[in-house]
């Protein structure tokens, strides 16, 4: 077994290991025990020298190490010193920095306030009868509570995975300074928040309503001042994804960005340093939010390995990327939907694509002359490339069904065919919009310029959400166990391997 190949199976065994402890509540004696038995392995290579033995041992060892990660996180969860002030029956004054982009809905702004002399951060929920600003210090005086848990949502879980722990509901404030010096990173992050305002105000003066929820939620993730009517046709057509700082939606757009600037004629070194480019501009735009940091990280992975050619070493990579993420924060397993579903379409796209690109390659009887014609090559690669887009489109959903079954409750029939239609506009539309966003800052001529066209997509996509807006396209999956989970994947390994095992090599052709 190659050097590769074991790390591959030790970062299986680590996350097998947080997946356990996140689900499981597993006694230290039974860890201890784990632990015991990797130690024999081990001493059974050194005595009998077979490396079944060591890699058996060692991938026990991980398992159990991953197990023990997750209980070290949940016990400093328990002793946060800020946490340990919850639910008690008096005010409580507390001053920290608020170190986010302030995050504003209808009547409320929401605040993440780190707590002076600890690490801890409290959410701050008040009206917008004042505004705030990322960095400006201040006094919170109130009531600390536990986050609300939910017959179908834990509020508590979703806040645990950004290490919030506290909620301060509607506290006097004072705010005590507006910081003037900052690190390199604070002040780059402060600019692009900045940036990000400018844009948001200029999508506003270009498009007019609903053209400009819909592009703020394509191009910078935020689907806040979107009508609920909009929203829901997103869901009934099952393109949600495209208006979400989601991993599966960054992953998606990403790989198919780089299969149409293919399809147009692009070289693939030209489409690969684009398709990074764009990605990491979007995720810069957005402002850092985690969720599309860590899609990025994978989305950079997938693209390199198509880049080399090398799709099946790539998920040992990704497999990599993903226990060092669940190192650094071991509750992004259980508790953050981005980043099962930019795991998840990863590696549908790594190992269902390949099958999904066998049932649709169109192969004649007979075989074509070696010697093509001009335009004979340009349909053959043009027909390669789109087959490129559909099955990456079909592979990513395919991995990220059970996912959204399990996570929302409900899945759209028509999604495959809506996102066929709608996907391959996106590029565009994005780059267009980003253009007459950035333009629109300083001239709303040349703002205008460029959105003209977007207005041509935009009706086009409208008009597929009218058409997927029926009250059969979607399903509804109440109350999904999730031992369906590990079921639909079992069987999903087990028909790749076994189509795997048994395919034969051939020619395309047609």
């Amino acid at each position: 077994m190659t050097p590769s190949k074991i790390l591959f199976w030790l970062c299986i065994s680590f996350i097998v290991g947080i997946g356990f402890g996140s689900f499981f509540k597993i006694p230290l004696t039974v860890v201890r025990g784990i632990f015991v038995i990797a130690i024999i392995l081990v001493f059974l290579y050194l005595w009998r020298k077979k490396n079944i033995f060591a890699v058996l041992g060692f991938c026990i060892l991980f398992l159990a190490i991953g197990v023990m990660r997750f209980s070290i996180a949940e016990l400093a969860v328990q002793h946060d010193s800020v946490r340990l002030l919850n639910d008690q029956p008096k005010k409580i004054t507390l001053q920290g920095t608020i170190i986010d982009e302030p995050e504003i809905k209808n009547s409320l702004q929401k605040l993440k306030v780190k707590i002076e002399k600890t690490e801890s951060i409290v959410l701050v929920v008040l009206g917008r009868s004042q505004e705030y600003r990322y960095l400006d210090v201040i006094k919170v005086t109130g009531y600390l509570k536990t986050p609300q848990e939910f017959e179908s949502f834990s509020y508590k879980n979703y806040l645990l995975k950004d290490g919030i722990y506290s909620v301060m509901d509607f506290p006097a404030i004072e705010v005590i300074s507006q910081k003037t010096d900052y690190t390199f990173f604070q002040f780059l992050y402060k600019e692009i928040l900045w940036l990000k305002t400018l844009i948001n105000s200029s999508i506003e003066n270009q498009f007019s309503a609903p053209h400009d929820s819909l592009m703020k939620g394509i191009l910078l993730g935020d689907d806040r001042s979107m009508p609920q009517e909009i929203k829901d046709k997103l869901t009934s057509a099952g393109v949600t994804h495209l208006t979400a700082v989601s991993g599966g939606n960054i992953v998606i757009i990403v790989t198919l960005l780089m299969a149409t600037l293919l399809f147009v004629g692009f070289s693939r070194g030209q489409a690969f340093y684009c398709s990074v480019s764009c990605m990491w501009l979007y995720i810069i735009m957005i402002g850092f939010a985690p969720s599309g940091v860590r899609a990025g990280i994978m989305g950079s992975l997938l693209l390199i390995a198509q880049q080399l050619g090398r799709q099946n070493t790539t998920s040992r990579t990704i497999t990599l990327a993903a226990a060092l993420m669940l190192l650094a924060n071991p509750f992004l397993l259980r508790y953050d939907i981005g980043f099962q579903l930019s795991f998840a379409s990863s590696l549908g796209i790594i190992y269902a694509k390949p099958l999904i690109d066998s049932f649709i390659t169109f192969k004649c009887r007979f075989n074509l002359p070696k010697k093509q014609s001009k335009l004979k090559q340009f349909f053959t690669k043009k027909s390669l490339e789109l087959r490129d887009i559909i099955s990456m489109t079909l592979s990513a959903q395919l991995f990220t069904l059970p996912l959204v079954l399990y996570s929302f409750g409900a899945s759209s029939v028509v999604a495959p065919l809506s996102n066929l239609l709608i996907l391959p506009i996106i590029p565009p539309l994005m780059s267009l919009g980003f253009i007459s966003a950035l333009l629109g800052t300083f001239s709303h001529f040349l703002g205008w310029v460029f959105a003209l066209p977007c207005f041509a997509f935009l009706f086009y996509f409208f008009k597929i959400l009218d058409i997927f807006y029926q009250p059969w396209a979607l399903a509804s999956t109440p109350n999904l166990s999730w031992f369906f989970i590990p079921l639909y994947y079992g069987v999903m390994m087990v028909g790749l391997w076994r189509w795997q095992k048994w395919k034969k090599p051939s020619p395309l052709i047609f």
